[in-house]
């Protein structure tokens, strides 16, 4: 195992295509439906609206770009109102095994208290138990609820 730290910088618009060949890799290694043109709106929405959220480019030693993570807000009154939501977390596979994951939950914790959150959601798919075995590992807790989403009509014509 490498010793060497991670860190990250934000990503700007300027890193737009970055992330869409990053998020394409993960969301066919995680199974998940990619659509560019929906990606691309919602990065741009997000980049340009901090309050919405952001995104961090985690960066090796020489400052290469290693992966991504995205953070944006929600609101439930069973997470005692303004939550933060882990939506993505992404290392390339090259990185991996390094400990990196455990120093970016790490860091994104200490993120999400620098923004004023109580707590930190994320999801998790199924049959990703690498991952939620790291998350369970870092205190997570399984909340055995399933999420469930439709798209409304007026969405899909966006």
């Amino acid at each position: 195992m490498s010793t060497t730290t991670l860190s990250f910088r934000f990503a700007a618009r300027a890193d737009i295509d970055l992330l869409v060949d990053m998020v394409r890799r993960f969301h066919a290694e995680d199974r998940l439906a990619f659509d560019e043109t929906r990606l691309r709106r919602g990065l741009g929405a997000l980049l340009a609206d901090p309050s919405q959220g952001e995104v961090l480019l985690w960066l090796d030693a020489g400052e290469a770009v290693a992966g991504y993570a995205v953070l944006t807000w929600g609101f439930s009154l069973e997470q005692d109102g303004r939550f933060l939501l882990l939506d993505e977390l992404y290392l390339e596979p090259a990185t991996r095994g390094r400990g990196w994951g455990r120093q970016a939950l790490a860091l994104l914790e200490r993120r999400a208290e620098q923004l004023g959150a109580t707590r930190l959601r994320l999801e998790v798919t199924h049959h990703n138990a690498h991952a939620k075995a790291l998350y369970l590992q870092a205190g997570y807790a399984d909340e055995r609820r399933d999420l469930l989403a439709r798209t409304l009509p007026a969405a899909a014509c966006q």
